[in-house]
């Protein structure tokens, strides 16, 4: 198959009651195990690159990787752009190959934020692009940018409804308590904003901060209308933690293909249990 927007399956999500997986691509390794596993699982998936992992991997290795996970599977696969902080960069992404992307304008005032999301959406949908957007400020630190609890900003759901209905996104991002990274102590997600703001507004909500968060919570997430869920931490921990075991237990590794396998297996098992929870109301 070919890479794909994320427009089909966040809709289909969010009409049937379950979400589709964002997971990061960080490395080849990850992309398989998280192309392997949403095809074991017979669901879409989207993988998530920020800007680091593209300043890191290098743009024409993204995409190859990308197109290459989508060509060898059954099941549709987005490569989206995580948190885009400029109209160049996702110029620069749209370009490149990108099906989808993300522009995060949560530093900006509203106004400001809508105006350079309304010029995203034009761009984006003119090349057969999604996009999502973003409102609010989510704390922690995601690819090296780092949002303090004190500029944490929760909006409305009117102010939410509000962006949308001026920038028409096809998937939206509010801060409702999560975080990047993982929790120090259990966070407060607020069901009942998510549920007003998937009420009045056509497009699927996002929850950044997967990572972490109670299944209890992710469930009740999802009943309410979250339709996408990043999830990045976990699967980092896991792939590194595996290594740090096998190294430690196996000194006489020096090839590096068998240890990158067990960080591999790792994130594959990590992302089929997000699967598995995401979708356990799917039809």
């Amino acid at each position: 198959m070919r890479l794909v927007k994320m427009t089909h399956m966040l809709n289909e999500a969010k009409r049937n009651k379950w979400a589709v997986g964002h997971f990061n691509m960080i490395n080849m390794e990850f992309a398989q195990a998280i192309s392997e596993a949403a095809n074991e699982a017979n669901t879409p998936v989207i993988l998530g690159v920020g800007e680091a992992t593209i300043q890191y991997m290098g743009m024409d290795y993204v995409v190859a990787i990308a197109n290459s996970a989508a060509k060898n599977s059954h099941v549709p696969i987005a490569l989206h752009l995580d948190h885009g902080s400029s109209f160049a960069i996702i110029m620069k992404c749209i370009r490149a190959g990108f099906s989808s992307v993300m522009f995060d304008g949560s530093r900006y005032s509203m106004e400001e934020n809508i105006r350079l999301t309304q010029k995203v959406v034009e761009a984006a949908h003119a090349a057969g692009v999604s996009v999502e957007g973003e409102l609010g400020s989510i704390g922690g630190t995601e690819d090296d940018i780092t949002i303090d609890e004190k500029n944490i900003q929760l909006p409305t759901a009117k102010e939410a409804i509000d962006f949308w209905r001026q920038t028409r996104v096809d998937a939206l991002a509010v801060a409702v308590g999560t975080a990047h990274g993982m929790y120090k102590s259990e966070p407060n997600i607020r069901c009942d904003i998510i549920a007003e703001i998937s009420a009045n507004i056509d497009a699927p909500l996002v929850l950044h901060g997967g990572s972490g968060v109670k299944d209890s919570v992710i469930e009740d997430a999802i009943y309410s209308g979250i339709a996408k869920i990043n999830v990045n931490t976990e699967n980092q921990v896991a792939f590194t933690e595996n290594i740090r075991r096998t190294l430690l237990n196996k000194s006489e590794i020096y090839d590096s293909r068998d240890f990158l396998r067990e960080g591999r297996d790792a994130v594959k098992e990590m992302v089929k249990s997000k699967i598995k929870l995401f979708t356990m109301c799917k039809k």
